[in-house]
């Protein structure tokens, strides 16, 4: 008997050591993935904070070319009404205004709040059929 309690320790800390090492790799498989997403979104950051000081050189450019020809502050409407009209097309192009355009379907009532989808799955137009009480199925004997 001492010999079989002495077998399962054995067991439990085998179980145990390999509960550890598993948990170590998933560990460091973990935050090197992490390691490579969070370098990824701070390039994402900054090229997207580089973007916006190059639009604002950009309608400073246009301004100012404007106001070579008109009064200062034409050339800033103006410029305004440009970067106005260019920020609402690409919300519109961000938003589509036509649902019903997407392959989804379209749902009675509109899609859940959050755009997850169908709020429940859809209806087959016929209840199913079950194979062993179909007269025409493949083990009916005449």
């Amino acid at each position: 008997m001492d010999r079989m309690d002495h077998l399962e320790h054995l067991d439990k800390h085998l179980v145990e050591e390999l509960a550890q090492v598993a948990r170590e790799t998933v560990r460091d498989e973990l935050r090197e993935q992490s390691r490579k997403q969070r370098r990824t979104a701070m390039l994402y950051a900054a090229s997207g904070a580089v973007a916006l000081y190059a639009g604002g050189a950009l309608a400073l450019a246009l301004g100012l070319g404007l106001a070579a020809a008109l009064p200062g502050w034409a050339a800033a409407l103006i410029t305004a009404a440009i970067l106005g009209v260019l920020a609402y097309l690409l919300r519109g192009a961000a938003h589509p205004k036509h649902p019903h355009d997407s392959a989804a379907g379209h749902v009675a009532g509109g899609a859940p709040p959050g755009g997850l989808g169908m709020p429940y799955p859809p209806m087959p137009s016929e209840p199913p059929v079950r194979p062993d009480l179909d007269p025409g199925g493949p083990h009916h004997r005449a």
